[in-house]
């Protein structure tokens, strides 16, 4: 994901007949993963994870094979196409986390997740080194050597996935349903906020992040340099996640998801005010330290709000939300940046940063006020 994330753009500005166009790959990926969301629950409440992390991995391969050839031959469409099957591939790779959490206790869930997370770390690295190294394998053709890679890597990544072991839950019928209706469980305050808070972190880091090599290029820095903050970007995600398990069991939920947000906006702001190099890196390190708050934050939240029995609609509910929102704002990214600029991208995101906060509040005053509990408790 993290080649996808640095080249998506590029490969499309590269294919497109209109630049404004850029960033349609990846949000293709983006939609085809947020329609697959709630499918690929459904299939791994059925059949289990392992198997459907291996269907995953298996379109991820073909995803990056068809990029690979779409560049070749100079084919937006077939680029298009890859992007779809990368996209299912990022459906199944959303769940990584709850699985994590599926045989975990409830103390140690915000860690499990949160060290799930941290395996970013390694993507962030290797991903980075990839498009520095392997865009150029089949020069003079751009890019198509590192979305080779991305379908080695989904192969090598599926061998880890065959020992993959974690119990089948009874799956629902329509004489014996399993847990609370969707409905009811969305009653609960902590569900929405959790989920609206997930969506919004990760709608803005993806709003800024989509268009930052873009937005680089066009202020006259090379490629690598563009690579070197996506990859501070992604340490920033990654890096803190050996400890926000530990630091939301000491702090709480709300507070952790509140340093989040305020980081988020900062984040806007350093981009805002100037287009130097420093910017870039302050901006895109400050977003990568708000994602993780913010996002690790509400999805360990959420896990509190739902039974074993009730996680397979739940968790593809929330991720079908919070694909969709991505896929806006990854969208929303390439179209801004091509008709206002960088500073407006940042400003676009600025609204759903204080409405999360308004929320945030909200929730926080319900739970002083003892209006409701949690099904943890």
């Amino acid at each position: 994901m993290q080649i996808n994330i640095v080249l998506a753009g590029l490969a499309g500005a590269a294919l497109a007949e209109n630049i404004a166009l850029a960033t349609l790959p990846m949000s293709v990926l983006l939609l085809t993963a947020m329609f697959w969301a709630p499918l690929a629950s459904h299939l791994m409440g059925k059949f289990g994870r392992r198997a459907g992390f291996l269907f995953g991995a298996m379109c991820g391969a073909i995803g990056g094979a068809l990029a690979a050839f779409a560049l070749m031959i100079g084919s937006f469409k077939l680029l298009l196409l890859g992007a779809g099957f990368t996209g299912v591939y990022y459906s199944f790779h959303g769940f990584y986390r709850f699985a994590a959490a599926d045989t975990a206790s409830e103390v140690f869930r915000p860690k499990a997740i949160s060290f799930v997370l941290a395996g970013g770390l390694v993507g962030a690295t290797l991903g980075s080194e990839v498009v520095q190294v392997a865009s150029d394998f089949f020069a003079p053709i751009p890019f198509a050597g590192a979305y080779a890679v991305v379908a080695l890597l989904s192969v090598i990544g599926a061998i880890g996935l065959l020992f993959l072991d974690i119990p089948l839950l009874p799956h629902n019928h329509k004489d014996r349903p399993v847990g609370r209706p969707i409905s009811d469980i969305l009653r609960q305050p902590e569900t929405i906020v959790a989920m609206l808070c997930a969506m919004i972190s990760y709608g803005i880091m993806t709003l800024v992040m989509t268009s930052t090599a873009l937005a680089m290029l066009e202020q006259g820095f090379s490629l690598d340099q563009a690579a070197d903050v996506v990859l501070w970007h992604a340490l920033a995600m990654f890096g803190p996640s050996f400890i926000t398990g530990t630091i939301i069991s000491r702090f709480g939920h709300l507070r952790v998801m509140s340093v989040g947000l305020l980081l988020l906006g900062v984040s806007c702001m350093i981009a805002i005010a100037g287009v130097d190099l420093e910017n870039f890196y302050m901006a895109l390190i400050a977003l990568g330290l708000g994602w993780n708050f913010g996002f690790v934050g509400a999805t360990s939240l959420l896990s509190n709000t739902h039974t074993a029995g009730e996680r397979a609609k739940v968790q593809g509910l929330n991720d079908f939300l919070v694909l969709g929102t991505v896929s806006l704002a990854s969208l929303g990214s390439g179209v801004l940046l091509n008709l206002y600029g960088w500073s407006v991208v940042q400003m676009a995101g600025l609204p759903a940063i204080v409405i999360a906060s308004v929320a945030l509040i909200w929730l926080g005053i319900s739970k002083r006020g003892g209006t409701f509990v949690t099904l943890s408790e």
